[in-house]
């Protein structure tokens, strides 16, 4: 497929993001100033490579969940567990992802799997959007051009521990908030194709991801996501853990309890996927 010049190749105007969301109407007036990122992946089918060079938002880069925003899956680390810092930061550098380049994420899965590029970059302070309504709330045509990336550089940082938690730091007591954002059900039961065994984290509480969007496929004001994680036990002075089935959907919790004021949050990356796995840990279901 031949390339043309494209948003991810023109000069760019320095951007900082009022919120973590960005409208499409937003999106369509500031494409010359922002790397866009499509993060398309579903379960089983993996990276939508495919559904990408069908049609994307012109001058977007493809991200590979598997492969740029996760290291190799392992029993320890879970399916998709921390990148390497360095492997990170050069995947990056291909796709004109340099240091201080404002990045808008989009999927077509409500935010799901943009929302873990959106973590990554602002847990190193880094400026990144996720297109809120994905891909369906973009204004103008689709693309199927490749576009011409000018690469950038990007400095190799380690990930900060302040935002990433690790299994022992979970299972000793403490005063922090554990969210589970899978659905009720696989927080109750699990689900024998993508869970090592049934159940959660104990004391967690169940935060399921698609709960922080309204009908429409937007997240729900700032006053409803506060309401939802108050009556969750979240507290602004609290420190709030969010894990899922593998690092991915629980960085969509982290997105909304940003969206919600709530700051002092962390990820477990290696969530049910890793915890399960180790039958040393224990399980509750319920």
């Amino acid at each position: 497929m031949s390339s043309t010049t494209s948003s991810a190749a023109r000069p760019r105007r320095r951007v900082s993001f009022a919120s973590p969301l960005v409208t499409g109407e937003w999106l369509a007036e500031n494409l010359h100033s922002v790397v866009v990122a499509d993060v398309r992946w579903s379960l089983g089918a993996g990276p939508r490579l495919d559904d990408y060079l069908d049609g994307h938002i012109p001058g977007a880069v493809f991200v590979d969940l598997d492969r740029d925003l996760a290291g190799p899956p392992t029993a320890a680390g879970g399916r998709h567990p921390l990148p390497d810092p360095e492997r990170f930061a050069r995947r990056l550098e291909t796709l004109g992802i340099g240091d201080g380049t404002a990045v808008v994420a989009y999927d077509d899965a409500g935010g799901s799997v943009a929302s873990r590029l959106w973590w990554l970059l602002h847990a190193l302070d880094e400026p990144v959007a996720v297109l809120d309504g994905g891909l369906a709330s973009w204004p103008g045509p689709l693309s199927g051009a490749e576009p011409d990336i000018r690469e950038a550089h990007r400095t190799v940082r380690p990930w900060p521990t302040a935002r990433f938690v690790e299994a022992d730091q979970i299972a000793t007591p403490g005063d922090a908030l554990v969210l589970d954002a899978r659905s009720a059900t696989r927080f109750r039961h699990g689900d024998p194709n993508l869970d090592p065994r049934p159940g959660h984290i104990p004391g967690a509480r169940s935060a399921p991801w698609m709960d922080n969007l309204g009908a429409t496929g937007h997240f729900l004001p700032r006053v409803d996501l506060r309401r939802r994680f108050a009556e969750l036990g979240a507290d602004p002075a609290q420190d709030v853990v969010a894990y899922c089935g593998s690092g991915v959907t629980a960085c969509h919790d982290l997105l909304a309890l940003e969206l919600a004021g709530l700051h002092n949050t962390s990820l477990y990356a290696g969530s049910w996927s890793a915890w399960g796995a180790d039958t040393d840990r224990p399980a509750a279901v319920s």
